[in-house]
């Protein structure tokens, strides 16, 4: 085996993880708040492992009522590491779920 081979086998494999969260209607204050919002943006733009993401609502005239993150990351301690960094994620008002994701067409590169 060479060096490079061995260094490829060393790096921990990413596990892809999906994040369900559920607001409260309350959160619907924090995401009014601009400069929340702004800090929230930031946030996902540095942290590239978090590979989509977005707000959810039942219909498209609806207030969101929570969001849903694709995350790419070690294991699941990492995954809340940036969970509780996000200025979104208020406990009172958002909890979450976290599970693993296997993306069906691995093959295909999705494009949103």
């Amino acid at each position: 085996m060479t060096a490079a081979s061995e260094a490829r086998n060393s790096v921990p494999a990413l596990t892809r993880w999906a994040v369900l969260f559920r607001d409260a209607p309350a959160m619907m204050d924090i995401r009014a708040d601009k400069a929340r919002r702004d800090a929230h943006v930031a946030y996902v733009e540095d942290h590239p492992e978090l590979r989509i993401g977005g707000g959810l609502k039942p219909d498209t005239d609806g207030d969101f009522c929570g969001a849903l993150w694709i995350v790419e990351a070690e294991d699941r301690i990492e995954v809340e590491h940036l969970i509780h960094g996000d200025p979104f994620y208020v406990p009172a008002f958002r909890s979450y779920e976290i599970f693993t994701w296997g993306k069906i067409l691995e093959d295909r590169t999705a494009v949103l």
